[in-house]
């Protein structure tokens, strides 16, 4: 027996490898206030798992081809007749009707409409572990070589124009890495819970470190706990894992702010 026989060695290798992902793209995500944005492509997602039993492709590639479609056609919308949170919430909400729709529809095809939405890292198989540790690589590489520039314009648009890049363009690397990383982390956390993997780790490094790359190190690294300790609360507890790993993640979020307000408030009193 190896180590990836294991069940639950695989889930914890599994998410461990989108924690490592979300981790920094969730810095960015709360840099530039756009949780909204990663929810609305969570939610296109459903429509991609549509779209992949309805074609008999991988799960993981019609996800992504709705949520990279999602995310070109939001960078190209924007700016428009219509305010950018109206237009994902039209985007969003069109995609997930559709695709609980079509679930509904599809004939002879049995649907694990709970595993979708909130995950089954439990059935990683060592496939899955393949794609999501590959497309974490992908995702890390592109954002260390895009980070000068992705950094420059969450910090100031007309800056990023100064310099001779382009916003715009930094806007659709973003949307497009949050598109592949949705598409891995359906069967960590399913659709419901994404942007919380996003959001939360990246919330709790923040009272902790100074510098956007401590905080991208520092929200990798606290994801990847919350994955740990969800896993075991969840098999101890017999609670569903997706939502366990999201309650870790919620908890060090309350503790690193409490202990941060506890620490200025015994500093002020000094």
């Amino acid at each position: 027996m190896t180590l990836l026989d294991d069940f639950l060695m695989r889930a914890t290798l599994a998410g461990i490898g989108v924690a490592l992902a979300a981790g920094p793209l969730g810095c960015f995500v709360v840099w530039r206030r756009i949780a909204y944005f990663g929810d609305a492509t969570a939610h296109a997602a459903l429509l991609g798992i549509a779209l992949a039993l309805i074609s008999d492709l991988p799960v993981t590639l019609g996800v992504l081809a709705i949520a990279g479609a999602f995310a070109l056609a939001t960078a190209a919308t924007s700016g428009g007749r219509f305010a950018m949170d109206t237009m994902l919430g039209v985007f969003s909400h069109a995609a997930l009707a559709i695709g609980l729709v079509a679930l509904a529809l599809l004939q002879g095809v049995r649907v694990d409409l709970i595993g979708y939405l909130f995950g089954d890292v439990l059935a990683v198989s060592r496939g899955d572990l393949l794609v999501i540790w590959g497309c974490t690589a992908a995702i890390l590489a592109l954002l260390a070589w895009h980070w000068r520039s992705l950094m420059i314009a969450t910090i100031n648009e007309e800056l990023c124009w100064a310099e001779g890049g382009d916003p715009r363009r930094s806007r659709l690397v973003l949307s497009l890495l949050l598109a592949l990383l949705v598409a891995v982390a359906i069967k960590i956390v399913g659709v419901m819970l994404i942007t919380a993997m996003l959001i939360v780790p990246a919330a709790a490094a923040r009272p902790l470190v100074r510098g956007p790359a401590a905080m991208a190190l520092a929200a990798a690294g606290i994801g990847a706990l919350a994955v740990i300790g969800g896993l075991q609360a969840s098999l101890h507890l017999d609670t569903p894992a997706g939502p366990s790993i999201v309650v870790a993640a919620v908890l060090v979020f309350a503790l690193t702010n409490l202990a941060t307000a506890l620490s200025r408030h015994h500093a002020n009193g000094r």
